[in-house]
């Protein structure tokens, strides 16, 4: 089939054109080798079973003879070879250019086998599943990137997107994968494939700690349980606990360090300005997947479920978008946080750009929220605005966007300046 354009092809051109060789990290199954190959002018493929021990005894005796090739040379599954590292950067420092080689592959790589970091020869770029702009299922006709061009615009977009698409969107996910998929049913399957695929295998071999995969189930289970909210690693150790034999704290705490090295789990760490006393503001991690279809995988869920239990849903909603707004915003180097204190104030997401402008984000999949959302959004604008009035202290900047993302069907400017965005119309 026709590959679908990625947002990740521009920030690899773009990566490619600075540095000598490029890394792109991710999640197992998001589509990092295919987008590789898109500016690739030479593919050397080290799991081949074909050639595999082949490139192996030729990694060991001369690893240059497998870089020899049209640039940019695609290696896929390099850590099949460590040493190739340590060649691509050596063949970088040697040849002075850029744009050389592509590096794919999972992270699981024993790193005493690599001599330099590649500091300053191989950069890194990190890939997420697919967004819904990238499916096609948003319009895209609101860009992220425009608003905070120009946050005092107005904006008019409606969004395709029922509820039921997009409830049905989450619970199969944004991997490549299921694209070749002629039914709703396969296409579900693929994440629940994904997630066998990590419990089975992927959770013992990224490190070489051979681990139980019915434990990493039932961890996953207990994740997914508690997505996108601030659960405690110690309630996730007696929910597994209570469903499994005895778990001691550096177990769990083994397995989700591996889960995190394979951008399975990615949590959200808390924003914390000093617009409060710092006893005040929450500072747990907020616990997220890569891609909203683990929660329904990890707990055997389906759409059908989520469509007469809307309020769970809200949680997988708001993974989804965190998953597109780390996509969105990769280019320009963003970065996501939150911001909730105990006095019950929050912003489900604070979205940094690297060149220090933010948003201020709440998540809503309907409309009768909206109201009270926009409201805690100027309220916490309004303490920065207070806090800087005292000029014996560094100002902090004020936030340059206000934004509720919704699940609803119009796009729109507030009088009091909050954007409400639905999901179906956002894009980069």
């Amino acid at each position: 089939m026709d590959y679908l354009r990625r947002l990740s092809d521009e920030e690899l051109s773009f990566r490619l054109e600075c540095s000598g060789a490029v890394l792109i990290e991710g999640p197992k199954w998001c589509g990092k080798t295919t987008t590789g190959e898109q500016q690739a002018k030479s593919l050397i493929r080290m799991q081949d079973p074909d050639r595999r021990d082949g490139y192996l005894q030729t990694a060991a005796t001369k690893p240059s003879l497998l870089l020899a090739g049209d640039k940019p040379r695609l290696i896929d599954e390099w850590q099949e070879a460590p040493v190739l590292w340590d060649a691509v950067r050596v063949s970088v420092d040697r040849e002075n250019q850029t744009g050389l080689y592509i590096l794919t592959g999972s992270n699981s790589v024993d790193i005493s086998k690599i001599r330099h970091s590649g500091t300053g020869r191989i950069a890194r770029m990190r890939m997420s599943t697919m967004t819904l702009a990238e499916t096609g299922e948003s319009n895209a006709s609101v860009s992220l990137s425009a608003l905070f061009q120009n946050p005092a615009q107005d904006i008019a977009a409606r969004s395709d997107l029922e509820v039921e698409q997009l409830i049905f969107a989450a619970c199969r996910g944004g991997w490549p994968g299921m694209l070749a998929r002629k039914t709703d049913k396969t296409r579900l399957q693929v994440a629940r494939d994904y997630v066998d695929s990590v419990c089975e295998t992927d959770v013992s071999t990224v490190d070489g700690v051979r681990r139980n995969p019915l434990l990493a189930a039932q961890i996953l289970k207990s994740y997914a349980r508690n997505i996108s909210t601030l659960a405690k690693t110690s309630n996730i150790l007696k929910d597994v606990v209570s469903a499994s034999e005895s778990v001691s704290e550096d177990t769990l705490a083994s397995y989700l360090r591996a889960f995190e090295r394979l951008f399975l789990v990615q949590d959200i760490e808390a924003w914390s300005p000093a617009i409060r006393s710092a006893t005040a503001i929450r500072s747990g991690r907020k616990r997220g997947f890569c891609d909203p279809s683990v929660v329904a995988a990890a707990l055997g869920l389906t759409p059908d479920y989520y469509m007469t239990d809307l309020q769970s849903f809200g949680f997988v909603f708001e993974s989804l978008c965190m998953r597109d707004l780390r996509a969105y915003t990769a280019g320009e180097g963003g970065s996501l946080s939150y911001y909730h204190d105990r006095y019950g104030l929050e912003a489900d997401c604070v979205l940094h750009l690297r060149d220090g402008r933010y948003a201020l984000i709440e998540f809503k999949l309907g409309s009768h929220e909206i109201e009270e959302a926009s409201a805690h959004l100027r309220k916490i604008k309004s303490l920065v605005q207070e806090y800087n009035k005292d000029t014996s202290r560094p100002a902090l900047r004020e936030p340059d966007l206000l934004i509720v993302i919704t699940g609803t069907e119009y796009a729109y400017r507030r009088d009091d300046g909050v954007f409400v965005i639905p999901i179906g119309c956002l894009g980069k």
